[in-house]
């Protein structure tokens, strides 16, 4: 007797292809969830790159596209009799809309100025379309098998956390490192197409004519054509923009983990040196013109005194290294920076390695790539002079570093008779944001001396130098004479015009209360 298959029941096979399409449905709503907060962190990172302050950044970005998301899910209400075609709509809005947003703003920055506009712009739009997916997925979720509204809204909820778990974790560890905020965006928007497209095109193909089937075929095809061109020609584009926003040609950029590094060189001329800068994030880090006026104002007054072990945090471009090294008494020299990317052009970029005299490749010299607020807190080692080479505090990474409690671990850090110095902003552009900063060391248990110097490319620049104890004299004791600083150029940086001189009424700044960043953000605005 010869076997033969039994064919499942009708009802069987119409529950598995139930329990088919509900698990598909869900998985589309897991991937839009996770491209939906790929846009936001990519709109917060952009604006950090862009303008620092990322806490301002990441509020307008989160309250405007909340905001956005219950004005979207009301607007949806009169697409629920064609949710299908709504959705296919909507996600092709929203992957055009997501995938181009970084691009957008960089032109809205780079050519138009209207950067906040822009960005209030877009978060309401990529907001709303966001908001207008659940009302619609779950017409759909109750299209395929009806349930109670509590148990729907269980299962479709679920899925869109875990998506927005998956792209918030997958944007900071997968696609900057690998893509960039720019090409990430824009891969991102292409999965977000195709997720929508999907749903239509098998999860309810029997439900949708043919026509309808190839329309949203052929509009999902353009929308990957448009990301797929922007995706080709982002680096072309940003090379463009680049070299609108600064002033000489750009020899060499890199969007790492941190921030943005841009490097700079003047064209040749018969007639004086070839200019060098360095951008963090746009902001001017030096100028091989007159970086040694700054460089040598920052190190050499601290190491008037025991200098056996010198610790430098900040810094990663080995400039104020190379200052250090300049005394040969220096037995131990440890060098602490964030960003790896910033070390490796510091080691290995001849334009950089011509100024820094290859100071974080000598033997003297240890370098760690660590965050220093929290490599202070864990070391337990004592140094003979601290260099605190920081960017300003415009941003919630750098306001941190110029906290009371960091004061306290470099402090901490202090060997007896040991002194530190920090560099502090500009007097003249920002007399505020000094002064708090010089308030903040003083709070710290440390006795602080303000000074300053002219920098022709940042204008008149501020130090504090501070020891426990009273406040520290300034002098010098270099091996050889410097360049620029000599003893009556630093007994004339101790003096401040009568407007300038730091006035003692500031508010110190602390991790709870980062009042140094709100100073800065707000002096520089207005200046």
């Amino acid at each position: 007797m010869t076997a033969v298959d039994t064919p499942a029941p009708a009802g069987h096979e119409a529950s598995k292809r139930t329990r088919a399409m509900r698990a598909g449905l869900l998985f589309a709503t897991f991937a839009c969830a996770a491209c939906g907060l790929v846009y936001e962190l990519a709109l917060v990172a952009q604006g950090s790159y862009l303008l620092g302050d990322s806490i301002t950044q990441a509020s307008v970005v989160l309250a405007t596209m909340v905001f956005a998301m219950g004005i979207g899910s009301l607007a949806a209400k009169p697409l629920q009799r064609r949710a299908l075609l709504g959705f296919a709509v909507i996600e092709a809005i929203l992957a055009l809309v997501g995938g181009l947003s970084v691009l957008g703003l960089h032109a809205a920055f780079t050519w138009l100025d209207l950067y906040w506009p822009a960005l209030i712009a877009i978060a309401l739009l990529v907001g709303a379309l966001i908001g207008a997916e659940i009302p619609l997925l779950m017409t759909l979720l109750q299209r395929i098998r009806r349930q109670e509204a509590g148990s729907a809204t269980a299962d479709l909820f679920a899925a869109d956390y875990v998506g927005a778990l998956v792209g918030g974790l997958a944007f900071p560890f997968l696609l900057l490192p690998l893509l960039g905020q720019t090409r990430g965006a824009l891969l991102v928007g292409m999965v977000n197409a195709v997720a929508g497209a999907c749903v239509v095109l098998f999860l309810f193909a029997r439900t949708v004519s043919r026509r309808r089937r190839l329309a949203v075929a052929a509009g999902t095809l353009a929308v990957l054509a448009v990301l797929g061109v922007a995706f080709a020609s982002s680096d072309a584009f940003l090379r463009y923009a680049r070299s609108v926003l600064y002033e000489d040609p750009v020899v060499y950029a890199e969007t790492s983990g941190y921030q943005e590094i841009v490097l700079t060189q003047s064209a040749p001329l018969a007639e004086g040196p070839t200019d060098t800068r360095l951008f963090l994030n746009g902001d001017l880090q030096f100028s091989s013109i007159d970086e040694y006026r700054y460089h040598e104002s920052l190190v050499h007054p601290v190491l008037a005194g025991k200098r056996d072990r010198v610790l430098v945090l900040g810094g990663g471009d080995g400039l104020a290294m190379r200052e250090v090294l300049r005394y040969p008494d220096v037995r131990e020299a440890v060098e602490v920076e964030l960003d790896p990317a910033v070390l490796r052009l510091a080691e290995h970029d001849s334009r950089l390695t011509d100024l820094n005299r290859g100071s974080l490749t000598d033997p003297r010299v240890r370098v760690v790539t660590a965050d220093a607020f929290a490599w202070l807190r864990d070391m337990d080692e004592r140094f003979d002079a601290v260099i605190i080479d920081m960017p300003d505090p415009d941003a919630t990474a750098t306001a941190k570093l110029y906290s009371q409690e960091f004061y306290l671990l470099a402090r901490h850090a202090l060997a007896p008779g040991g002194r530190m110095v920090v560099q502090a902003g500009s007097p003249y552009f920002a007399p505020r944001t000094y002064d708090c900063v010089l308030n903040t060391i003083r709070a710290a248990g440390l006795g602080a001396t303000p000074y300053h110097v002219n920098v022709p490319t940042f204008g008149d620049w501020g130090f504090v130098l501070a020891q426990q104890g009273p406040a520290p004299a300034l002098r010098l004791d270099p091996p050889e004479p410097l360049r620029f600083l000599d003893e009556p150029n630093l007994t004339a940086a101790a003096v401040f015009p009568a407007d300038r001189h730091p006035t003692g009424t500031e508010r110190p700044s602390t991790l709870d209360d980062p009042r140094v960043l709100r100073l800065t953000t707000e002096e520089w605005q207005q200046y």
